[in-house]
């Protein structure tokens, strides 16, 4: 593959909550539906309670939602690269998901554009997507990718990059920070604490910062991984 120009790669990371703070907010059928897509995960952690396992929820696009997507573009107008950071946060996921496409369409609708997420292909991708659907939101061009060829899909994945092609085990964002020497922003939270923030604390803001930081992180291993230096100058637009 030719050197992709990193002014055409959209940076993004997302942040999911379950669609209710706690499994007794459910109706009888979704609670039912719940039980029966828990029942793999209940067998490995059986200590686990049916209701405590709802606090997994919000992996599982059917049962959790959108609240934050952060974006980083790298701009080299100024001759040292810059990286730019965008967040779009909601408790409204359609209203989000669509501000979100509209960016998409106006400014990474070409063959030349990509997207990039850590573990993308397996979570923040096909998670955005599915949630569309649910909401009747048609799918901008980029993420339209039934029917193409592998060669022609515009999502990148730097899990799948450090893998080159071994399937054999999940390789966390920070752990390739950690190898790679790349100093992490540093946060009160982690990923398995955004649901209480969000939930007991309604903090989107604090969300955000979590997500942004998130996005800066996957942007200098993605630069690491084709052969780059870091970036240090981060502005927020």
């Amino acid at each position: 593959m030719h050197a992709i120009p990193l002014e055409n790669i959209l940076f993004l990371d997302i942040e999911t909550v379950s669609q209710k703070s706690n499994f007794e907010e459910l109706s009888s059928s979704v609670k039912d539906l719940w039980t029966k897509k828990a029942d793999y995960m209940l067998r490995s952690t059986p200590e686990l309670s049916i209701e405590e396992s709802y606090g997994r929820a919000a992996i599982y696009a059917e049962f959790g939602k959108i609240v934050c997507i952060s974006l980083g573009i790298i701009s080299t107008k100024t001759g040292s690269p810059v990286l730019k950071i965008k967040s779009i946060s909601s408790h409204n996921e359609k209203e989000l998901l669509i501000e979100f496409f509209d960016l998409l369409n106006s400014y990474y609708h070409t063959l030349q554009h990509y997207l990039c997420a850590h573990n993308g292909k397996e979570f923040d991708f096909p998670y955005i997507c599915r949630r569309a659907l649910i909401h009747q939101i048609e799918l901008p061009l980029i993420l339209k990718i039934q029917g193409k060829k592998p060669w022609e899909v515009r999502l990148l994945d730097t899990m799948h990059m450090w893998k080159f092609g071994d399937y054999k085990s999940y390789t966390s964002l920070n752990l390739l920070a950690y190898v790679f020497n790349i100093p992490t922003p540093k946060d009160d939270i982690d990923g398995s604490m955004v649901g209480e923030v969000y939930w007991k604390g309604n903090n989107l803001e604090r969300i955000t910062e979590y997500c942004q930081k998130d996005v800066i992180t996957l942007t200098n291993v993605y630069l690491r991984l084709v052969g780059r230096a870091a970036i240090e100058d981060v502005v927020y637009v």
